[in-house]
C-alpha cells in the first residue's frame, strides 16, 4: 500500500502539489477562524432567572417569588443543580444543566416553567425574565460616553444616559455575536407627576383616579372608516402624550361641567429613576458607561471586530461634543497573551535547535 502511494506521488506530481496547496489553504483558513482567548471559559451550562421587585424585602422575595419559581422548575430534565439568591428587591435562580444539553433547549424548558410560576406569583408584584446567553467572560468591550473638553456644560448626566439607552444601545443591538448591551451611570429620564395631597382632598379625588386618567389618556385608538366617493377615510384617535403640556392637559374628572386637569392636582416635570451608583472618569466628573456581552461560545476575535466597526458608525450619529471611548478592550489582552505564547515557543524551539 505504501509503495503504491509513493509510486502515485512520483508520477502525479501536479495532483499531489494541488492537493498539498489545498491542505495549506484549508489549514490557514481554519487557523484564522480559530476562536482565540486569553482565559478559557469554564462556565458550566446554566440558565439564570432574574426577578426584580423593588418594593419587597428579602423574606417576601423568597416567599412570593423565589419559592414558586423553584417549584415550577423542579421537574425539568437534565438538571444537575439549582441554586438561588433572595435579596431585598432581587431574586436570582441559577439552573445548571448537563454539558450535553443544548443551551437553547434548556432556555425553552425554563421559559415553559416560568409560565406556570407566573400564575403563582401575586399579580403585579414582579415579572421574571431570563438572563442573556452569556458567561462571566463575555464582557469583551467596556466604554464610556462623555463630552469633549469645552462641552462639559452642554450635556448633563441625564443627556448622556439618554444617548446610551436610545442611540448607542439600539445601534449596537443586533450585532452578530453580541448577546446584550447594558449601561449604567447617569440618570434615567422619566416624566413625573408630583401630586399635591391638599388639592386632591379639595377636589375629593384619590391617587387611583389620577392613575386611571393617565392610563386611559395615553394611547391611540382606531375606529372604522368613512366611505366617500371612491375614497375611504380611516378614523383614528391620537392620544399618546409627547410633551409635558400634553400630560398637564389630561382630564381627571369633571366638577359641575368644568374639567379637572392633571395640572390642577399636581406639578408635571422631568425626573429620574432612583439610582444606586454613578460612574466617573479621571476625576473630571460624571459620565455614562456601557458594556457589550458576547454570546456564549462565539468567536471573540470576530465579535470584537464587529463591535468596533459598529462603534465607529455609532460615533457618527452622536451629537457634536460627545465621544465614545473604550476603557476595557479584551483584544489587547488576548494579543499580548498570544504574543507571549509565540515568544516562548520560538525561544524554546531555538534553545532545542542550538
Amino acid at each position: 500500500m505504501l509503495d503504491r502511494i509513493i509510486h502515485f506521488s512520483i508520477h502525479h506530481k501536479l495532483i499531489v502539489g494541488l492537493f498539498t496547496l489545498a491542505l495549506v489553504i484549508w489549514g490557514s483558513l481554519s487557523f484564522i477562524r480559530l476562536p482565540l482567548d486569553a482565559v478559557p471559559d469554564i462556565t458550566n451550562n446554566q440558565v439564570q432567572v432574574i426577578t426584580q421587585a423593588s418594593t419587597l424585602g428579602a423574606q417576601e422575595v423568597e416567599q412570593f417569588i423565589t419559592a414558586p419559581i423553584e417549584l415550577a422548575l423542579a421537574n425539568i430534565p437534565k438538571v444537575v443543580e439549582r441554586r438561588s439568591i433572595s435579596r431585598s428587591g432581587l431574586s436570582v435562580i441559577t439552573v445548571v444543566f448537563k454539558d450535553d444539553a443544548d443551551i437553547y433547549w434548556a432556555r425553552q424548558q425554563v421559559s415553559e416553567g416560568l409560565k406556570e410560576a407566573q400564575d403563582a406569583i401575586p399579580q403585579g408584584m414582579a415579572e421574571p425574565f431570563l438572563a442573556p446567553i452569556t458567561t462571566g467572560l463575555g464582557e469583551i468591550y467596556h466604554y464610556t460616553i462623555h463630552p469633549k473638553k469645552g462641552f462639559e456644560d452642554k450635556y448633563t448626566a441625564t443627556d448622556l444616559r439618554t444617548l446610551q439607552d436610545w442611540v448607542v444601545k439600539r445601534q449596537l443591538a443586533g450585532t452578530p455575536g453580541v448577546a446584550e448591551v447594558s449601561g449604567w451611570g447617569g440618570f434615567v429620564k422619566q416624566y413625573e407627576l408630583a401630586v399635591d395631597p391638599d388639592k386632591l382632598n379639595a377636589l375629593n379625588l384619590t391617587m387611583p383616579d389620577v392613575f386611571q386618567a393617565l392610563e386611559r389618556n395615553n394611547e391611540n385608538t382606531g375606529g372604522s372608516y368613512i366611505e366617500k366617493g371612491s375614497n375611504l377615510y380611516f378614523i383614528r384617535g391620537i392620544g399618546l402624550v409627547k410633551t409635558l403640556q400634553d400630560i398637564e392637559r389630561i382630564v381627571v374628572t369633571t366638577r359641575n361641567g368644568i374639567p379637572v386637569l392633571v395640572r390642577d392636582v399636581g406639578t408635571v416635570q422631568f425626573g429620574s429613576v432612583n439610582r444606586l451608583g454613578a460612574v466617573t472618569r479621571n476625576g473630571e466628573g460624571e459620565v455614562v458607561a456601557g458594556i457589550t456581552l458576547m454570546l456564549k461560545g462565539d468567536n471573540f476575535v470576530e465579535v470584537s471586530r464587529r463591535v468596533k466597526e459598529r462603534i465607529a458608525i455609532v460615533q457618527q450619529s452622536l451629537p457634536e461634543g460627545v465621544v465614545i471611548e473604550p476603557f476595557i478592550d479584551r483584544t489587547e489582552l488576548v494579543g499580548r497573551t498570544i504574543g507571549t505564547v509565540e515568544k516562548n515557543l520560538l525561544e524554546g524551539g531555538l534553545i532545542v535547535v542550538f
